[in-house]
């Protein structure tokens, strides 16, 4: 878990850069002791016992979310700052600096600006370390810390079959800095994300047990503080001793069109660890005894963008379809995720959202399915304050909202949607809005009224115009010769496209004359569906509407 919330907050991400909540005084003082308390606790278990509460990206954002709720309430945030500090524990030699995380391409080429013998790394995601060589062996291992002081880790690294024991040469007295990581076999860091690899690492070292754990984890040395001055030198030396992950992964830059494209390549190539972003370095570093956590001016980060984001519940909405079904959506604080804007997420059905137990100024994780949907994968944290909306009262099916009702105005306008929709009377250029617009002006009955609006009625509706009204009218009356086909699919009737296929040419009253045995005889239809296709047909509302279609002279319809 990413515990260096007093650099995270140096470049707060988008996913939580939302305008300052509108919470009275009280709320406010309450809203930020709980998520400081749920934080506190995280952190506490993470460093005394290596578990992880939360997942990387969840800390880290909620870490962020509460650092913005102390800044817009004016409240110390320096105890938001840093990790706890460590009252006992190893010193280290030299101090770990962090790194400060860049934006974008446009601030990494601003930091790159005027520097030389740049050199670019994978950001490799997994726990910092201090290794102590005296004397050509391994004598202390530490770990990150507050950055000044550590736990002995000695002990469990010398279990690691990965981390060199003995070393020689100018690494013999040497202090060097790293990460230790999960090996990993084609890692794809776009297609797998970060499974948690930080605080499997975290927990392996923190157990006192199960030294197979080990085995599986390897060591990326990034500093070797008062090394050669040369980079290559440097590499070159590391990886005679047998730490030849930095001297595979690291390659001189000069710009940062080229540290771009690398950070794509690494960011879809399969990969042996799990990584988080790139790092920029200079090869020219300070002598290590002035390196303090949170100075370093020589290194810079830029993260992959997260595979999920917390964003807060601004409202959660219901839409009833054409079929009576309800769905549930949450409407969210805008988020960025991969190229997506996302402010709207369909949660399902009612059954999932109140298993959800979601409101209203909830925190959720969202990520992106199959194809790029976004999902809500999870509640984070839930607000102090929760109001949760009632869903429609009523039940919807099928054969309910033909004709309009104020208990209907949902499902009726899905099904003026949908008898407009390409798949049926395929009437261009009109949607929800202008179904709406036209409802509320001219007070339809039932789903087909619009069918004998005037040119003058529809000229003279509010917010069309007359071009629009004039177009409208025009399109009405060429559904008007849609073959029957798409008139019984307008309506809704429970057939497949390959049943309706099969029945072309057919009318109404051959519909209704067709028994039980004669719709399963036709391809695609089963006994359910047979059933279902025989109680639609014979609905009250559904032969209401096949009498006015007769009226009105359309295809099929017509009594012979």
């Amino acid at each position: 878990m990413a515990k260096w919330g007093w650099l995270l907050v140096l470049m707060v991400c988008g996913s939580v850069s939302a305008a300052c909540p509108v919470w009275p005084t009280a709320r406010a003082d309450e809203e930020i002791a709980r998520l400081s308390e749920q934080i506190t606790q995280w952190n506490d278990a993470y460093w005394t016992q290596g578990v992880s509460g939360a997942n990387d990206a969840v800390y880290d954002q909620l870490s962020a979310r509460l650092a913005q709720w102390r800044r817009c309430f004016g409240k110390d945030t320096s105890a938001e700052l840093a990790p706890p500090m460590l009252t006992k524990g190893l010193v280290h030699p030299v101090a770990h600096t962090g790194v400060k995380k860049l934006p974008d391409a446009a601030a990494l080429s601003g930091w790159m600006k005027g520097k030389s013998d740049l050199w670019l790394q994978p950001k490799v995601d997994g726990v910092a370390v201090t290794l102590v060589y005296r004397e050509g062996k391994l004598a202390q291992a530490i770990s990150r810390g507050d950055g000044l002081k550590g736990e002995d880790w000695t002990a469990r690294v010398r279990l690691i079959p990965a981390v060199p024991q003995t070393v020689s040469g100018a690494l013999a007295n040497s202090v060097l800095q790293g990460e230790l990581f999960l090996r990993r076999n084609g890692h794809i860091q776009k297609q797998m994300g970060g499974m948690n690899a930080r605080a499997k690492v975290a927990g392996a070292m923190m157990r006192k047990s199960t030294p197979e754990s080990l085995q599986a984890l390897s060591l990326f040395v990034w500093a070797w503080p008062d090394g050669p001055k040369s980079m290559s030198q440097r590499l070159a030396l590391l990886r005679d001793a047998g730490f030849d992950w930095v001297s595979q992964y690291s390659l001189p830059v000069t710009t940062a069109m080229q540290v771009e494209a690398q950070r794509a390549r690494w960011f879809n190539s399969p990969l042996p660890f799990v990584t988080d972003g790139i790092v920029v370095r200079e090869a020219s570093e300070p002598s290590g005894k002035h390196w303090l956590p949170g100075q370093a001016r020589w290194i810079v980060a830029w993260k992959y963008p997260p595979v999920a984001q917390v964003a807060e519940v601004k409202a959660v909405n219901f839409a009833v379809g054409r079929t009576g079904k309800i769905a549930v959506v949450a409407q969210l604080d805008p988020i960025q995720l991969d190229d997506k804007r996302v402010q709207r997420v369909n949660i399902g059905s009612v059954n999932r959202w109140q298993q959800l137990d979601l409101a209203p100024g909830d925190q959720v994780q969202v990520s992106l399915a199959g194809q790029g949907i976004p999902r809500i994968d999870s509640v984070v944290w839930r607000s102090a304050e929760r109001h949760k909306p009632e869903p429609p009262a009523g039940r919807f099916t099928p054969l309910t909202c033909y004709f309009s009702s104020p208990e209907c105005e949902a499902q009726f306008l899905s099904r003026l949607v949908w008898s407009s929709s390409s798949q049926a009377l395929d009437i261009d250029g009109i949607g929800a809005a202008t179904w709406q617009t036209l409802h509320r002006t001219h007070h339809f009955s039932h789903l087909f009224s619009w069918l004998v609006l005037t040119q003058e009625q529809l000229q003279a509706t509010p917010g069309l115009g007359t071009a629009r009204g004039l177009q409208l009218w025009h399109r009405f009356n060429l559904a008007r010769n849609q073959p029957f086909r798409r008139w019984i699919t307008a309506m809704g009737i429970p057939l497949s496209q390959e049943t309706l296929n099969s029945i072309a040419g057919v009318n109404w009253q051959q519909l209704l004359a067709k028994s039980e045995a004669e719709w399963q005889a036709l391809p695609g239809t089963g006994a359910q569906r047979a059933t279902r296709i025989r109680q639609w047909l014979n609905s009250d509302a559904v032969s209401l509407l096949a009498k006015w279609l007769s009226e009105q002279k359309i295809d099929g319809f017509s009594v012979q």
